[in-house]
This record gives structure tokens, C-alpha cells and sequence, in this order.
């Protein structure tokens, strides 16, 4: 690991991070998706105090959402078709 952290000039640590950082976000989004889904809260900050005129990070913040749908999506779908769960309801 030393070896390869000396041919890359420590930037195979600084990929470990940064990939660390995007899980941690796609798992914000989901948790974030799977409370709308059961509760129907949703994020409340106002899009025109967070934005302003930016609609390019208004886009962002969709897609960041999207992304969490995304993952709860398929996490659901996945568990449903495994034998290590069954529905309750």
C-alpha cells in the first residue's frame, strides 16, 4: 500500500476519501428519500434563500434527491426479491 501510495504521490488516499464522502451523501439522500416515503416529510429549506437566482445549483439539489429516490428505489427492490425479507403489511 506504501508502494502504490508512493507511485500515485498520495493521491490513492485522497480517492479513498473523496469516495468515502460520496457514500456518505448518496446514504444522506437516501435517508432523506425513505423519510418521505414513509412519513411524506420532506426537506423544508426555501429554494430561493438556498439558490437565489442559481438555477443550475437548484438543478443539483434535484438530482442530489433523484440520486437518494434512486437508491431507495432499487434498495427496495432488491430487498423484495431476496428471501432474507417478507412484507408485514
Amino acid at each position: 500500500m506504501v508502494f502504490l501510495n508512493l507511485l500515485t504521490l498520495g493521491l490513492w488516499s485522497k480517492v479513498g476519501r473523496l469516495t468515502h464522502y460520496a457514500f456518505d451523501a448518496v446514504l444522506i439522500s437516501a435517508f432523506l428519500a425513505g423519510m418521505k416515503r414513509s412519513t411524506g416529510l420532506t426537506p423544508s429549506f426555501k429554494r430561493d434563500k438556498v439558490a437565489g437566482e442559481n438555477k443550475e445549483l437548484s438543478g443539483w439539489i434535484d438530482k442530489y434527491l433523484g440520486v437518494g429516490e434512486w437508491v431507495m428505489d432499487q434498495s427496495v427492490a432488491i430487498a423484495g426479491s431476496s428471501g432474507y425479507f417478507e412484507r408485514t403489511r
